[in-house]
Order: C-alpha cells, then sequence, then structure tokens
C-alpha cells in the first residue's frame, strides 16, 4: 500500500473520532466488556433496558466499524470480540463478573409476539382450554395452523396443547395472526450475550450459562466430601478440630467403659451398665425364688435405658448384656442352678 493510501486510512472524520474516543473510554472503565444482539428490539423497548441497567451495566450502541476501531486501540486481548460484532449489535460494560452479567441480561428478557417471516426460537405450542373466542370463522383458522380446535359449549376450544410450529421453522402469516389472536407471545425479547471479556478471558455464552441450585449443591456436595475426607485423615482444620474431638472424646468414653476405668465421667455410664447386666441376668432366671427377694420383681432394662452414650455405649451394653444371658442359659439347667445363681445375685447387694 502506499503512503497516500495509509494515510487515507487513518485519516477519519472528527466525529468519527470523538466517537472512537468516547467507546474507548467507555470500554476502559469497566472490568468487563461484552458485545450483545440488539436485533428486533423496539427502540422504546431499548431505551428501557438501558435505564433498567443503569448502575450495574452501561449499553453503547455505535457504527460496526467504530466499535471495531475502538476494540482494536483498547487491544488487551478485547480486540477477540470483534469477532462478534456483525448485524446489529452494542457493546455492554459491567464491573460485575460475566456470570452475573449473563444472568443479569437473561432475566430482563421479556415475552413478545412474533411476527410472519421470523424463525421460530423454540416450538410455538397453542394450549388447551378456552379461547375466549365466540364460535366462527376463527375455528377454522385454528385448524388451518393444526391447532386441535372445536366449537364446544359456546366458545371455540383447543381440545390438547398443539404444537403449530417447530422451532427453526419459519413463521408465517396465517400463524402469526392467530397467535396474536390468541395473545400467545413465543419468543422473549432482550439483549443477547454474544461474547463477553473478563479478565484475560473471552467466554461465549454457553459457558456462562448456570444452574445456581444445581451449582450450590454441587458447592455444598464438595465441601461435605473435604469435611469427611480431612476428619479420616486426622487432618485438624478450624472446620474439622471440633468433630474431631467430639469423635476422639467418644472413642475414649468408650474404651474406658470396655476397660471399666473408675473414673468420676465413666462411673455414672459404667453404673448403669451393671445395673443393665443385672436386670437382664435377673430376668432370664426361671424360677423367681431362685432370686434374692429384692430382685424377684426386676425386669431387664428397657433399651432406652441401656443407652449412656448415643454412639458407644448401646453396643457395649448389649454385647454385656448378651454375655450375660448366655450365662444364664447355662445356669438354666436345673433348679439347682438356678438357686446357685440366685445366691450369686444375692451376695453383690
Amino acid at each position: 500500500m502506499s503512503a497516500e493510501g495509509e494515510r487515507k486510512t487513518e485519516t477519519i472524520p472528527q466525529w468519527k473520532q470523538e466517537e472512537v474516543d468516547a467507546i474507548v473510554e467507555m470500554i476502559e472503565s469497566y472490568d468487563s466488556v461484552g458485545v450483545v444482539n440488539i436485533a428486533g428490539i423496539p427502540s422504546r423497548q431499548l431505551q428501557d433496558m438501558r435505564r433498567d441497567l443503569h448502575g450495574t451495566a452501561e449499553l453503547r450502541v455505535s457504527r460496526n466499524t467504530l466499535l471495531v476501531r475502538a476494540l482494536k486501540e483498547v487491544n488487551d486481548g478485547l480486540e477477540d470480540l470483534t469477532e462478534h460484532i456483525a448485524g446489529q449489535v452494542g457493546l455492554i460494560g459491567t464491573d460485575s463478573n460475566p456470570f452475573s452479567l449473563y444472568q443479569e441480561l437473561e432475566a430482563s428478557k421479556t415475552p413478545a409476539p412474533i411476527g410472519a417471516g421470523e424463525v421460530a426460537p423454540n416450538d410455538i405450542v397453542v394450549p388447551e382450554g378456552d379461547t375466549g373466542v365466540d364460535p366462527g370463522p376463527f375455528v377454522g383458522e385454528l385448524q388451518s395452523i393444526g391447532a386441535d380446535a372445536r366449537i364446544q359449549e359456546g366458545s371455540i376450544q383447543v381440545l390438547s396443547d398443539s404444537t403449530v410450529l417447530d422451532a427453526g421453522e419459519e413463521v408465517t402469516q396465517d400463524l402469526a395472526n392467530v397467535l396474536n389472536e390468541l395473545g400467545i407471545e413465543p419468543k422473549e425479547v432482550g439483549l443477547d450475550l454474544r461474547g463477553v471479556f473478563s479478565d484475560g478471558v473471552l467466554f461465549a455464552p454457553e459457558e456462562l450459562e448456570l444452574d445456581i441450585e444445581e451449582y450450590e449443591s454441587d458447592i455444598a456436595a464438595a465441601v461435605s466430601g473435604a469435611v469427611n475426607l480431612s476428619v479420616n485423615a486426622e487432618y485438624p482444620t478450624a472446620t474439622t478440630l471440633p468433630t474431631m474431638l467430639q469423635t476422639a472424646t467418644g472413642d475414649a468414653k468408650s474404651l474406658a467403659l470396655s476397660a471399666a476405668v473408675e473414673d468420676p465421667e465413666v462411673m455414672p455410664d459404667l453404673i448403669s451398665k451393671a445395673d443393665a447386666q443385672v436386670r437382664a441376668l435377673a430376668a432370664s432366671i426361671e424360677d423367681p425364688e431362685a432370686l434374692p427377694e429384692e430382685l424377684q420383681d426386676v425386669e431387664a432394662a428397657p433399651a432406652a435405658a441401656e443407652q449412656t452414650d448415643d454412639q458407644t455405649e448401646d453396643t457395649d451394653s448389649e454385647d454385656d448384656a448378651d454375655d450375660a444371658e448366655a450365662d444364664a442359659d447355662e445356669a438354666e439347667d436345673d433348679d439347682d442352678d438356678d438357686e446357685d445363681a440366685g445366691d450369686a445375685l444375692g451376695a453383690m447387694f
């Protein structure tokens, strides 16, 4: 290219340069910058969207050539956004992260009627129910577009949900008229994010579409797994230390009960354990006369009374009771053995 050609390329009208400078200033004032599609949005509705975004994001609409020039002037990776500058678009800037920006733009979309010649963004369905339209030619119009419509009970009714157009197909004038008559708005109008650049990364819309509830559930599951791993690996942290101390306390108490350590902390449980064993043994003797008088009306301790510790003592008490019952079974061979067991219990009191 000649030097004269380069000069012509570099020289642009003053108003264009001022517009580019304003776009550059806007781009540099935000942490995240994206390209949004504004095609099909009426001017008044676009102004409403700008007003709704005030305070969280800024929308800038200009000529595509000027948007591209501004992005290239800033560079820093923002030039990658130029691949999305086509058709009716605008730049959007925000200090929020790209995920929040995407969620905000999606939430701001509103239902809108669809016109003839437009492509259906999704399946268009005429729902089952009363149309509210009096009997007349409209029933034929519904049937012509594929709706299961009949005249019943003095009005035109759709007898079942009827898919009248598949996603990706073009809307006819007849279909547009029927949908408008029924007040069906099958499309959403809003700012479609084509791409956003933040912290040196270019994000595509599909990368920003998150199921928040599923995401929170995944984080909760990950935290739970990490805590469980830390506890099992005996790796103390501020989060896991209370659980580890509680587990250690329970293990120590269980060991003290098994070893019959006469510690003040354990004595109440040892007494309860011994009481449960005596009750189990006394209840297993068939001849009440073989028992000391004070034990003749004793019944086996209820399960609730045997629970002195939720995690450890149930098992110990049950095991010891089983051992006592096994000993008692051996003492049931004859009445003389019962009397010997009763004498033995009497000696304990």
